[in-house]
């Protein structure tokens, strides 16, 4: 399952224009720019253990919920009940785009996981760890505080990754303007060999 073209194109120009470094005036031509991977296995192993906590996470805090549920406020109820499916959501779709954006670097799929933790996600679960009208109780503090620490982790992971993905491609997209004339100089190469053999 990929990203829409439109969604694709949208997240792709943003990511040039927020990561690309233009401190960069000069290419540096590297043999081994084709090969080198520029995913992050930093990243890659905190989705890796975030998948695991957050169902532990959902769980606590469906229980953590239902033994206040009787002292909160109507609307704390409201918001709560809101925040969970919120974060419910939104992690499923995040956890997949960081999958598909690290592992197969693509720039638009973790450019999408990067928004979606920063401007959804992490608001979310700050409200839920703050907020002293929730009367959190101690356990939930904990599980809060965690995922907290995954999302800034991951934020600050993900923004580093996306950087190196784009001047890569950009890098790569630079070099391919030259491969024909490197493709016309090894042709020449040969057809020089083979008159002075003539």
């Amino acid at each position: 399952m990929e990203l829409p073209d439109p969604l694709r194109q949208r997240l792709g120009n943003f990511s040039q224009t927020v990561f690309r470094d233009s401190s960069r005036t000069e290419l540096e031509y590297d043999e081994d720019a084709d090969n080198e991977v520029s995913s992050s296995m930093g990243l890659q192993m905190s989705l890796y253990f975030n998948t695991y906590f957050f169902p532990l996470w959902w769980v606590g805090s469906i229980l953590m919920l239902h033994v206040k549920y009787s002292f909160l406020p109507d609307y704390y109820k409201f918001i709560v009940i809101t925040i969970i499916v919120l974060v419910t959501l939104i992690e499923a779709i995040r956890l997949y785009l960081g999958y598909m954006g690290n592992l197969q670097e693509k720039v638009p799929e973790l450019a999408g996981f990067w928004l979606l933790s920063l401007l959804l996600q992490l608001p979310l679960i700050l409200f839920l760890l703050l907020s002293e009208g929730l009367a959190t109780l101690p356990l939930e503090k904990a599980m809060h505080i965690i995922f907290t620490i995954f999302l800034t982790f991951q934020v600050i992971l993900a923004f580093y990754t996306l950087k190196k993905m784009v001047n890569q491609l950009a890098a790569r997209f630079h070099l391919q303007d030259f491969d024909p004339l490197s493709a016309n100089r090894g042709d020449m190469r040969r057809m020089r060999s083979c008159i002075e053999e003539i």
